[in-house]
């Protein structure tokens, strides 16, 4: 294709559509990275016109399509697909316009894949695994946008005609969605929009400096609606002062008819912006001003519904009265909305099914009406022509069974019109006698039980119940049938409409009672291009843009788009230019150690600590150790980057120690019950999948008894937080390379979800040579004495040698001068045999039973005499021994003596890991070995010191093993001053509590009991119990 019809200018114009400029590409122009790169140009800070801004974003917009779907290309082989069964054509008078209705196959292991709406499908008569199989097709690529349908059945509109020869199969594969890019380009083309806010962002307002382009009129506290101010005492006494005077800004906004106004308010995590978007909400709402409010995402959207249904629920009087001013619309599926039982009774879907069945005249509110009215008034009449099955039922049993069923009907229409009726609609006077209806159908329920039918209560209770649904009769629902016509009925009466911000799309149909107020959470998240879709609603006067331009920007694609700027927000170019915004200023969600770094690094210290984090309560330990305080670095030094299949990055190293961490919380739980909720941050979706694989065990448990974990990346925490947040950095390399974890955006996303306890994992030295951010956080940390270094904690150190093992980097952990090793008691020496065996294996918790078994015998542990097992003869089975690895393996060991400067010390000495059959051959070699050994080096190794329930080294002078005394008999060696005996590294104990060592020797099963400076040693056979 050449430049002229690759052409944006020309093709970007209303009747040709993105989607048609998308199936213009061949497969050729779809891989060619470059194809837009010289027609996108840089997006300007101001614009002179409507059009001209609309025009700037649509070659960054197209090149941005045009990445996405060349992204596709990259992930084909892990592309859902779906076999199409059939395929028919559809007449449309446009005879380019390729329409087809297709059944697909029924889902299945293979079939997981359900077209949506928006998506674009590439039809190929094979499951691709690459680009190129996208050309198979007899009429070449061949690609096609699925319109909405219903069961199997999908309407499509494909780039060629469909020819289906030799009964080959079709397939549908998933490229991209497009909804969100095509509900864009149809706001940026559109010529009837309404522009009145948008006018007032093509350049910087004159006024914006004083007063943010505020009404002088309205904006003063004094003027705030006396609806509202009656009830301002009960409303705002949860609110700090930058909070209520942002609650009050709107309130002014809502009733301002002077001139169209937009207003930033900055909320920096942890300010309590939900809430005070929330309580704004519900001040418009008494003000019954019809407002709209977006969100980027489902769950930002989610979140900013479910605080302000929270709230309405608080100061509901009547029932659910008052819910049907509340409207949450959107794609269901993807919102999971059946996962939120409190958002289902104002979600759109569910009312429109709800209010059908209310409305429809002869199943609805007016059939059981009539119905119940018929019974009361005259039952007798109605059990006399009651249905032949009935004939066994006395009057008494057909009144309650009849006043049951219909009741229940009654009941269902009546709550439900309450609760889902907009109060335009149904009057409070109304509300109040179905309330009381209900009441009395109750009552009478229960006297019929208790005194029967004709007692003269009954009868009593009845005529008033009666007299009320007579009443009622003046009550008349909408005369609609139609489920399209109950839709626009519940939007155009509702007072607050939730969606995000690509369905508000939705909206610029409903030309009947237009919006007043616009109000976008998140909107620093979201391209300025997409915003303008919603800002051109009918009727909209005022916009409320809340966002924090310091955390994390829209996601772009393209880096030639993104280049251009077409990532920047509306909200941060308003303040490029100036814009006041309104900040909140008092965090309430970290604890002051934890949000001592961003204040300073990302808010200039603006921000002050909430009166609730300062409170001593508010620091928690959740496990043991300085390392797990509020705030910590923790240096995992021998960490190891490296791309997963999807160019992603893991650190597997990394990986293993916040497995540790995580299983360390989830045995504390287990041990205290201490509730607590713990998040797992990092930057690369490798790292998240790897984390995510090891922590299953306790994710299954989430949120059921107390412990939950959650591993996201930094894009799906924003807006999140945990009691503890582990971040895994993974960046391990001599460069200093940190790639994108140096974004100040993301840095400050991830040092601020934690409420409690904030752990940061990363590789010292890689994160000082980035000079970024990191650097500046790990001298802060070693400045507070908040940094530590990972192996100094016993199972982080066995977690991080098990993982280096399982990188073949067997000889870092398994060495004598490893970390592993560092303070125990034990210095350990292992042969080449055992590293080469080692390295063989494969199997994790062979490795983890390895290290543990090592450790433990470094730090003095020993089997109990019943599970000691020796091995071969002769020295052999004096000297070596096998302890048993998961029942398949033996890990053969034994005490060395090695000579240090004077001295000779025992050792413990790995000879090596193998198969039981594979034992007695090791046997052999050794044995020849063990000739070697001098009486005195082979009693030396046979000795044995127990320091409480530990055995120690034994150091001993080169001289009391000299050559003249090599064959003297152990008990007089043992009988020479004990000052020429010492334990190796031994520790430091009281006076007043002398320290007791028992040494044994294979040579005697006598005991002979030694004494000098409060030292107790006695020798005996090596497996007899000492004598005392």
């Amino acid at each position: 294709m050449d430049h002229q019809e690759t052409s944006v200018e020309k093709e970007g114009v209303a009747d040709s559509g993105l989607i048609d400029l998308v199936f213009s590409w061949s497969m050729e122009d779809v891989l060619n990275i470059n194809l837009y790169k010289n027609q996108v140009t840089e997006i300007p800070d101001t614009f002179s016109t409507v059009k001209s801004y609309m025009k700037t974003f649509i070659p960054s917009l197209v090149e941005e399509t045009h990445a996405d779907l060349l992204s596709s290309m990259e992930t084909l082989p892990q592309a859902p697909t779906r076999e199409i069964l059939a395929v028919t054509p559809k007449r449309h008078k446009n005879a380019k316009d390729f329409s087809y209705v297709i059944i697909i196959r029924g889902s299945g292991e293979a079939e997981n894949y359900e077209p949506q709406t928006g998506d674009l499908i590439a039809l190929t008569d094979i499951r691709p695994t690459c680009s190129d199989h996208l050309n198979r097709l007899r009429d070449s690529y061949l690609i096609a946008y699925v319109r909405p349908g219903r069961d199997n059945r999908l309407f499509i509109r494909s780039s060629k005609p469909i020819s289906r020869g030799g009964g080959r199969k079709l397939f549908a594969v998933f490229l991209i969605n497009m909804t969100t890019n095509v509900r864009i380009w149809k706001a940026l083309i559109s010529e009837k929009a309404n522009t009145n806010i948008i006018k007032n962002v093509l350049q910087v307002q004159p006024n914006s400096s004083q007063g943010g382009n505020s009404c002088s009129i309205c904006f003063s506290k004094e003027k705030c609606s006396a609806a509202v101010s009656n009830r301002w005492p009960s409303m705002g006494s949860d609110l700090n002062d930058s909070q209520e005077a942002t609650v009050l800004n709107c309130i002014n906004l809502s009733k301002c008819t002077h001139q169209n106004t937009i207003k930033l308010i900055w909320g920096p995590p942890g300010t309590g912006k939900t809430k005070t978007v929330a309580m704004s909400l519900l001040a418009l709402s008494k003000l019954k001003c019809r407002t709209l409010t977006c969100a980027p995402t489902n769950v930002a959207l989610l979140e900013v519904t479910a605080r302000l249904l929270g709230l309405i629920n608080q100061s509901l009087d009547y029932g659910k009265y008052g819910l049907g001013d509340i409207i949450l619309f959107g794609n269901g599926e993807r919102m999971k909305i059946d996962n939120y039982d409190d958002l289902v009774e104002v979600f759109l879907d569910y009312r429109i099914e709800i209010l059908a069945q209310c409305f429809n005249p002869g199943t609805g509110w007016k059939h059981w009406l009539e119905s119940m009215i018929g019974l009361l008034e005259d039952p007798q009449q109605k059990y006399s022509t009651r249905d032949d099955e009935n004939d066994f039922q006395t009057f008494e049993e057909f009144v309650k069974e009849k006043l049951n069923s219909v009741g229940e009907h009654v009941e269902f229409c009546m709550v439900n019109l309450y609760t889902h009726l907009p109060t335009s609609c149904i009057s409070l006077e109304v509300v109040t006698d179905m309330i009381g209806a209900l009441d009395l159908l109750n009552s009478l329920k229960s006297l019929l039980r208790e005194v029967g039918f004709a007692n003269e209560r009954s009868q009593l209770v009845l005529k008033d119940f009666l007299r009320k649904l007579r009443w009622l009769r003046k009550f008349c629902v909408p005369n609609l049938k139609n489920l399209e016509k109950i839709r626009k009925f519940c939007l155009a009466n509702a007072s607050l409409i939730f969606c995000t911000v690509s369905s508000s799309a939705k909206l610029q149909t409903e030309e009947k009672a237009p919006l007043d107020l616009l109000v976008i959470e998140e909107a620093a998240q979201l391209k300025e291009c997409e915003s303008a879709i919603p800002l051109q609603l009918p009727g909209l006067r005022h916009a409320v843009l809340i966002g924090d331009e310091r955390q994390l920007p829209a996601v772009v694609i393209s880096k030639i788009s993104e280049k251009a700027g077409f990532g920047r927000s509306l909200f941060g170019r308003l303040l490029l230019l100036g814009h006041e915004r309104h900040l909140l200023n008092v965090q309430y969600r970290m604890h002051p150690s934890i949000s001592l770094f961003p204040k300073r690094e990302f808010y200039n210290n603006q921000i002050l600590d909430g009166p609730n984090v300062k409170q001593g309560s508010y620091e928690k330990c959740f496990l043991s150790g300085k390392m797990y305080g509020c705030y910590s670095f923790i240096d995992v030094a021998n960490g190891q980057e490296e791309f997963d299949r999807g160019h992603s990055r893991k650190n597997m190293v990394e990986v293993a120690v916040v497995c540790e961490i995580v299983a360390s919380l989830y045995r504390e739980f287990i041990r205290t019950k201490k509730k607590v909720s713990v998040g797992v941050i990092s930057p690369y979706k490798a790292q998240v999948n790897a984390i995510q694989e090891r922590v299953t065990e306790y994710s299954e448990v989430s949120g059921t008894d107390g412990f939950s974990v959650s591993v996201q990346s930094v894009d799906g925490f924003q807006g999140g937080e945990d009691d503890v947040i582990i971040i895994s950095t993974v960046r391990c390399n001599e460069e200093g390379y940190v790639g994108f974890i140096s974004n100040l955006q993301r840095a400050n996303v991830m040092l601020t979800r934690a409420r409690h306890c904030l752990w940061i994992l990363g590789n010292e030295a890689t994160l000082i040579r980035s000079n970024s951010i990191w650097k500046k956080l790990i001298l802060d940390a070693k400045k507070r004495k908040c940094f530590y270094n990972a192996d100094e904690e016993k199972n982080l150190a066995q977690a991080i040698a098990v993982a280096l093992m399982e990188l073949g980097q067997v000889h870092i952990p398994l060495n004598s001068d490893s970390l592993l090793f560092k303070n125990a008691k034990w210095k350990v020496c292992f042969t080449n045999e055992f590293q080469n065996s080692i390295q063989k294996i494969k199997d994790t918790e062979i490795h983890r039973e390895v290290v543990s078994l090592l450790t433990k015998l470094a730090n003095g542990w020993r089997q109990s005499r019943k599970n000691k097992r020796t091995i071969g003869h002769g020295t052999c089975a004096q000297v070596l021994q096998k302890y048993k690895v998961k029942g398949l393996l033996n890990l053969i060991w034994s005490v060395d003596v090695l000579q240090e400067n004077s001295d000779y010390v025992q050792v413990l000495k790995i000879w090596d890991v193998l198969p039981v059959s594979d034992t007695p051959e090791l046997d052999k070699r050794l044995e020849n070995m063990f000739r070697s050994y001098t009486t005195a080096q082979m009693n030396l190794c046979l000795l044995r010191c127990v320091d409480g329930d530990a055995v120690v080294p034994i150091r001993m002078p080169v001289d009391l093993s000299s050559s003249h005394e090599a064959e003297a008999d152990p008990v007089q060696v043992l009988s020479k001053p004990l000052s020429s005996l010492s334990l190796k590294d031994e520790p430091q104990t009281s006076s007043s509590e002398p320290q007791s060592h028992r040494i044994f020797s294979p040579r005697r099963s006598l005991g002979v009991v030694l004494n000098e400076g409060g030292c107790t040693m006695w020798m005996a056979s090596v497996w007899d119990v000492p004598i005392v």
